[in-house]
């Protein structure tokens, strides 16, 4: 989704400096970040900027993930800078946004954001949050619209999210793209949900239920023939030794407190999304 920050006002400048002064980073860094904030709504972000450590994702109230799993304080500097940055746009008393130069959809007085090049179907209105990453996009549409839009490789579904209120998304890069929803209820399965248009994903398998991505995969079972001279099950590899090394270290972090079970179960499905 391509979204552009209007004109910043003098004071939304000066707000942005101060921010950058604080944090210590450029401010081509900082208005990166702001970007990031406004496609998500100011509720979530994702980006991948070299001077935070490359790629990473915030949720307001959520878990934020960073390249560097282990590095507790470039965690807390990307947390507490998208905080920053979205309660920033969404303070109504603060005009941080140029409203001359915003169109007649943005509401860039009051500090709200146009968006042009909408994928998802017009009839859905304005997203409550969405957001993108590689090639997958998503865009959540509230009661009384109900609605989840997905678009992977070009191919879009929309779902009806029946009583849920998707407040949550986590994605998870391995040899398999996935996202994961969570609402009020908990754990969003997406094959439950009614396909209303498009192609059902979740049979498809391009996108997994959040319940899926926190199981470990079962052990190969070995192939049984005639002749049991020779065995068919896979070797672990050097890479596969190493991922199960680091899932050791995380649960070694989660005993000592260091990792939430949250953290440790999203770090762990990444890991063995790996294998």
């Amino acid at each position: 989704m391509n979204n552009t920050i209007k004109k910043l006002t003098p004071e939304g400048k000066q707000h942005i400096d101060s921010i950058a002064s604080r944090y210590g980073l450029s401010q081509d860094t900082v208005l990166s970040v702001l970007q990031a904030v406004v496609n998500g709504g100011g509720n979530m972000a994702q980006f991948n900027i070299s001077e935070l450590g490359g790629s990473a994702q915030w949720m307001r109230g959520g878990m934020t993930m960073v390249g560097d799993m282990f590095n507790n304080k470039l965690k807390n500097t990307v947390q507490n800078l998208c905080q920053d940055l979205a309660n920033l746009i969404l303070d109504k008393d603060i005009p941080v946004f140029d409203s001359e130069t915003a169109t007649d959809d943005s509401l860039a007085g009051n500090n709200s954001f146009s968006t042009s090049g909408n994928w998802w179907p017009a009839d859905l209105g304005s997203p409550s949050s969405s957001g993108s990453q590689n090639n997958i996009k998503y865009a959540f549409f509230p009661s009384p619209v109900s609605r989840l839009a997905i678009e992977i490789n070009g191919e879009l579904s929309v779902y009806d999210t029946l009583n849920h209120q998707i407040s949550g998304v986590s994605q998870q890069q391995g040899k398999d793209f996935s996202v994961a929803f969570t609402s009020q209820l908990g754990k969003v399965d997406i094959s439950n949900l009614p396909l209303i248009s498009g192609v059902d994903i979740a049979k498809k398998g391009k996108t997994s239920a959040a319940t899926e991505q926190l199981q470990e995969k079962p052990a190969p079972q070995k192939s049984e023939t005639k002749d049991s001279t020779t065995s068919t099950s896979p070797v672990p590899t050097s890479e596969d030794h190493d991922i199960f090394n680091k899932i050791d270290r995380l649960a070694e972090l989660l005993k000592k407190g260091v990792l939430t079970e949250e953290e440790f179960s999203a770090k762990k499905a990444e890991l063995l999304a790996r294998l």
